[in-house]
């Protein structure tokens, strides 16, 4: 994720990582965010136990776009019922990625 981190800084994003679910609760308590990019498999916690306490402990509609290597129906079923914005399958096209952020966050 420090990949990621670093190519979306060049984009001009203020980028933050959290190594594992528990530091990315712990990053979700103390500030807010425009957006999130999650990854599913996370050490500690999932990436869908972060959306769902954004959600649900924290009330907010933050759009998220989730990192993950299925593709399959049950993701999206999963996305629909948690109010994910998008999903890109892993490996991803970071070009790709950057779009989409723009594009939820209207840039």
């Amino acid at each position: 994720m420090k990949t990621l981190s670093v190519i979306l800084e060049r984009e001009g994003f203020d980028a933050h990582v959290a190594e594992d679910g528990n530091e990315g609760i712990e990053m979700l308590q103390r500030n807010e965010y425009d957006l999130l990019v999650i990854d599913i498999h996370l050490p500690y916690r999932s990436g869908l136990e972060l959306i769902k306490f954004v959600r649900s402990e924290q009330g907010r509609d933050t759009p998220v776009i989730i990192l993950t290597a299925f593709s399959d129906s049950q993701m999206q079923r999963q996305a629909g019922e948690l109010g994910i914005s998008d999903y890109i399958v892993k490996p991803f096209n970071p070009v790709d990625l950057v779009s989409r952020i723009k594009s939820l966050l209207n840039k």
